[in-house]
């Protein structure tokens, strides 16, 4: 099991805070460093404020030297197609190939209306990101020296250069999630080189992994192709005291946390890194709540990772 550490900035974090988070689970071994794209908070005050999520990643490209970025997940309705595709672009070729581009519908009205976004109906969002993973996959695939068209209802593309390109070839890998019966593992099976089952128990991920697997089948697509991930809030302690501890800083109970998370000993976090594996997860983002505790990090490191791998 692949392990990654998955962020919140909008809850409150300047980009020092965030890089020392990524620099730390660099030096820890982790495989990826991704946070959340939203720019308002969800509880407290969300001081001191957000960061967009493509500028800081652009900034930790440059400070980072060998773990994976990106983002879990952008949303569509926040940036055209092609300039996303320019921006993501240019961050890899930062990175020197270590970007992932994770893209959703949007959800968050609130905080469409709070910075001036539009935030069209569930159908149309959908629609976009259909569109937008359409734009974005085509731009990156099209050859040097040939132009890219996308006949579109929202997103018309004519005569793309299709510059800038990404350092991987092929284009930078992208991410899709949700829990959604047809549409989202039909855009995952489509266009993705990833699908992630973010914030469900084990079983079922597994439900959601068959549905992913089916929609690639019916494309043709072999489903060994797809990346299968899982998200889980962290809450790792090495005795209760720890446990308990943790909980309280990132406002929530270890009981519920052990429900709804990957929390408790080093024992009962194995026990259902274990269960997502049985499911099919190969990939798993540990979502960290509390930025300043850099100790968590490397506990997971300590007790957990050795016997992941």
């Amino acid at each position: 099991m692949e392990l990654r550490v998955f962020t919140e900035p909008q809850q409150g974090a300047t980009y020092d805070d965030l890089l020392a988070v990524a620099r730390t689970a660099e030096e820890l071994g982790f495989a990826g460093f991704f946070r959340s794209d939203h720019y308002l908070h969800m509880g407290g005050d969300g001081g001191p404020g957000p960061t967009d999520a493509w500028t800081t990643l652009a900034g930790l490209a440059r400070d980072t030297s060998t773990i994976r970025l990106g983002t879990l997940v952008s949303s569509a309705t926040f940036r055209l197609p092609g300039p996303l595709a320019v921006a993501v672009a240019g961050v890899d070729q930062m990175s020197g190939g270590r970007v992932e581009l994770g893209l959703g519908a949007g959800w968050f009205e609130a905080e469409h209306a709070a910075y001036g976004i539009p935030f069209p109906g569930v159908r149309e969002r959908f629609d976009r990101l259909e569109e937008q993973l359409a734009v974005i996959t085509g731009l990156w695939r099209t050859p040097v020296g040939r132009t890219f068209t996308h006949e579109g209802r929202y997103y018309p593309v004519t005569d793309s250069p299709a510059l800038a390109k990404p350092v991987q070839p092929g284009g930078v890998p992208v991410i899709v999630g949700g829990h959604g019966p047809r549409r989202t593992p039909a855009l995952a099976a489509r266009y993705a080189a990833e699908f992630n089952a973010a914030f469900t128990s084990p079983q079922d991920a597994a439900r959601l992994f068959e549905g992913v697997q089916r929609a690639c089948l019916d494309i043709g697509r072999d489903p060994g192709t797809l990346t299968l991930s899982a998200a889980q809030v962290l809450c790792l302690g090495e005795d209760e005291a720890a446990v308990r501890r943790r909980a309280a800083a990132i406002g929530r109970e270890p009981d519920e946390l052990r429900t709804n998370g990957l929390a408790g000993t080093a024992e009962e976090v194995l026990e259902k890194v274990h269960a997502f594996a049985s499911a099919g997860a190969t990939r798993l983002y540990l979502q960290v709540l509390d930025l300043s505790d850099l100790e968590h990090l490397a506990d997971v490191a300590r007790l957990v990772m050795p016997k992941v791998g």
